[in-house]
């Protein structure tokens, strides 16, 4: 039996710089899925810092979004949405997927002494 590696994996961890923690990952099909997963998940951490999550009227899946964050006296959420939005960083990160690289985003909240990567790469093992 031959291995081949498939497919995208996505994860956001959260780190004190001595342990981390997975707030939620996916595997997907493809390096495209894997960024939009990262860049929607990007969004929902900024747009609810300070703020309840409301419910999303619509559900892709259940159980794929990331737990919420709360950050304390950081330019963290400004700076997930403008990794998220911005196609200068999307750019970096789908052509480091595509070279074979991960792509990785990390935030920090000093405040607190909190880091928060977003991370995507290739390398769901698959059986052939």
């Amino acid at each position: 039996m031959t291995r081949r590696v498939t497919g995208y994996a996505a994860e956001v961890t959260v780190s004190d710089g001595q342990r981390f923690a997975s707030l939620g990952g996916v595997v997907v099909r493809n390096r495209r899925l894997v960024l939009l997963w990262l860049r929607r998940q990007a969004l929902r951490l900024a747009n609810g810092h300070g703020l309840p999550l409301a419910a999303e009227p619509v559900r892709l899946s259940t159980g794929d979004d990331v737990q919420p964050v709360r950050f304390h006296g950081s330019d963290a959420p400004e700076e997930l949405r403008c990794w998220a939005t911005h196609s200068v960083h999307q750019d970096r990160a789908i052509q480091a997927l595509e070279a074979g690289f991960p792509a990785l985003f990390t935030v920090s909240d000093p405040a607190v002494g909190l880091s928060l990567t977003l991370a995507g790469w290739r390398g769901r093992p698959a059986d052939r």
